[in-house]
């Protein structure tokens, strides 16, 4: 009898016990933040259930589309890559709510007209953001639903970088100026891989083009918008295919190969090469006068001549040093010679200069300038003398701090403090490890007055000894406020670079103090080289060499097929081809009016890496790929969106 009074009690507590731990089991599970790992990972994307209108649906009049998923989605920029064709001039609303999308076609619905929404990849699952990718929904307002489909891939003409979200439009027009007048009648919009499909389209002959359209009127309205067109007509097609299908009884096992036909749409390789035009729309935009000694003139683009300078409180003659920072006549510097000219707190001038008028003709036009100086003479000097004011009291302190004592020990009187001369700044490159074909610069923050070249040293160290060398020092063709120092280096010597104080004279009378530096110049068998074998092109071109961020390296002109490349440092390189028509020795633009094509581009395949004392010859023939293959993914800025997500994927997988 005690025994099963106790067994009660026992189950009692038993009870109490486990009611408790599950408690304290339901508060824990709250507390708690992390993803529950109750299975895989969602990797599958939302699928289509129903719609109103019925896909390929025709004679519809609908102006509302409805498509419901098995799933709670999402958009993702639904209007940047969802694309309505016909274009719509008013945008479409796109809602998302719950498992489902609606479409709300603002624009007045055409008879007999195929219509399709092509939403890419902005449809997505609500909870993993699986994109439902190239999906694309159709139907039609008359008899015949339009089938065919135009695709291929746009590129950026200088470079050959995936465009991506740039619109691609067909035009049954072939007038030459359509692309000006008139919009898309089909379009549809680059993938982050610079792919894109056209679809829902009619037989017939075509035009294409690709445009950044920025004021959404779907033709090339302004200069600045970015435009591609192909020299070829687009005649769309279809054929049919048959493809080999593998029925698996499970992951490792396959039960049979079934052949299935199906349709295939051709043109699939369109290439569009797009670029932006250059604009030569000449106007002047400001003048600034940031300091008393110096004026700036800016203009909207470069000009062949220097705008005509009349003083009208002021003589003009020989009264600036002219320079031009970019080498381009569309930023100018006045820098002011005469003190008496730049010590007035107001210069009034009047500009001659060439303008473009409303018919985009260059017109002479005069403009009057009031040049008020932000900062006067009169202030500057006042803070300059405060300056050394404060540097002299500095010094002072710092005198009277180190005591001094005589023989005897008695101390001494604090000595009179002396500011130490004030030179011109001058910046010497001049590295301590200085490559085989480099150069030394000097570069002053004014234009200078007077050189003397005799102040000015170099010397190489031959055994122990320094010894006077040749040398060349010349004026920089580009920037007024820099000169050059050449010389023929001898790999591994150690060479010394010295000026004399007084060497160089600015335009405001400061000169330069003494500069000494030594350095040694690197040795051949600190260098790789690669030499390229080139076919493929019969014209004038130039190869540039490329480093892991896809900037220019060195440049060569191709001579006899060949480009050669000596004195480059270990590393990664890439090879840029620019087909020079023009012998200009720059990539050149192209021009829709005209129907110019911008100049070819070609990319070396692959990364070339190499290391010291390294010697490559490499045979490239710049046809050999086709265009869109050419470009190294290491050098491409614009990654696909998949291995974007992916690497997100990874990451966030990681951190859990």
């Amino acid at each position: 009898m005690q025994f099963r009074k106790n067994s009660k009690y026992s189950n009692k507590a038993l009870r109490r016990l486990m009611s408790a731990l599950a408690v304290l089991g339901i508060l824990y599970s709250c507390a708690s933040i992390g993803r529950l790992e109750g299975g895989p990972i969602d990797e599958d994307p939302p699928r289509f259930v129903a719609s109103t209108p019925l896909p390929g649906e025709l004679n519809s009049k609908r102006s509302k589309v409805t498509i419901e998923f098995d799933e709670f989605i999402k958009l993702d920029k639904p209007s940047e890559k969802i694309v309505v064709s016909p274009p719509q001039v008013q945008q479409p609303v796109i809602k998302s709510n719950g498992k489902k999308v609606t479409v709300t076609l603002q624009d007045s619905m055409r008879a007999n007209t195929t219509y399709t929404i092509d939403f890419a990849d902005a449809i997505q699952d609500n909870n993993e953001s699986n994109p439902l990718s190239n999906f694309t929904f159709t139907f039609s307002t008359g008899d015949v639903l339009d089938t065919m489909a135009v695709a291929g891939t746009v590129l950026n003409a200088s470079n050959l970088e995936p465009v991506k979200g740039i619109l691609v439009g067909l035009h049954s027009n072939l007038a030459d100026t359509v692309l000006t007048t008139l919009p898309f009648e089909r379009v549809g919009r680059t993938d982050s891989r610079g792919q894109f499909s056209i679809r829902g389209v009619s037989p017939g002959r075509y035009h294409i083009f690709a445009l950044q359209d920025a004021d959404q009127n779907y033709y090339y309205s302004q200069p600045t918008e970015v435009i591609a067109f192909s020299d070829s007509i687009i005649i769309p097609s279809l054929e049919e295919r048959t493809r080999q299908d593998t029925m698996w009884i499970d992951s490792l096992t396959y039960d049979t190969i079934v052949e299935r036909q199906y349709t295939y749409y051709l043109p699939d390789d369109v290439l569009l090469r797009c670029f932006k035009e250059n604009t030569y729309s000449q106007r002047f935009i400001k003048s600034e006068r940031l300091t008393p000694q110096m004026f700036s003139l800016y203009f909207a683009a470069a000009a062949d001549t220097l705008p005509f300078i009349k003083g009208l409180n002021f003589d003009e003659k020989d009264a600036f040093v002219v320079e031009l920072p970019t080498g381009r006549i569309d930023t100018i510097n006045y820098w002011i010679k005469d003190s008496l000219l730049y010590k007035m707190d107001t210069l009034q001038l009047s500009m001659n200069y060439l303008y473009t008028d409303t018919l985009n003709q260059l017109v002479p036009r005069t403009d009057t300038l009031k040049l008020l100086a932000k900062q006067t003479y009169a202030k500057q000097q006042k803070e300059k003398a405060e300056k050394r004011e404060k540097e002299l009291e500095e010094l002072k302190k710092k005198l009277k701090r180190q005591k001094k004592k005589d023989a005897e020990g008695n101390e001494l009187p604090p000595e009179e403090p002396v500011l130490p001369t004030e030179f011109l700044p001058m910046e010497v490159y001049a590295p301590s490890s200085m490559d085989v074909y480099d150069y030394i610069s000097l570069t002053f923050k004014e234009p200078i007055a007077a050189v003397n070249d005799t102040a000015i040293h170099l010397r190489q160290k031959v055994d122990t000894i320094w010894q006077d060398i040749p040398f060349d020092f010349e004026h920089d063709s580009i920037d007024l406020k820099r000169y050059n120092v050449y010389a023929d280096w001898e790999p591994g010597g150690s060479y010394q670079f010295s000026v004399d104080s007084l060497a160089f004279t600015g335009l405001y009378g400061l000169s330069t103090d003494k500069v000494n530096n030594e350095f040694k110049v690197k040795a051949l068998e600190e260098y790789g080289q690669v030499f390229f074998n080139i076919a493929g092109i019969d014209t004038t071109a130039f190869v540039e060499l490329l480093d892991a961020q896809d900037k220019v390296v060195r440049t060569v002109q191709v001579t006899d097929g060949k480009a050669d490349f000596y004195y480059l440092a270990p590393g990664k390189y890439g090879a840029r081809l620019v087909v020079d028509l023009n012998g200009n020795g720059i990539w050149d633009t192209g021009d829709y009016k005209n129907k110019k094509q911008p100049e070819m581009v070609y990319y070396y395949p692959q990364l070339l890496e190499f290391k010291a004392n390294f010697e490559l010859t490499q045979d490239w023939n710049v046809t050999g790929k086709p265009l869109d293959k050419q470009k190294p993914d290491e050098l491409k800025k614009q990654k696909p969106d998949e291995d974007k997500k992916k690497k997100n994927r990874t990451g966030s997988s990681r951190s859990n």
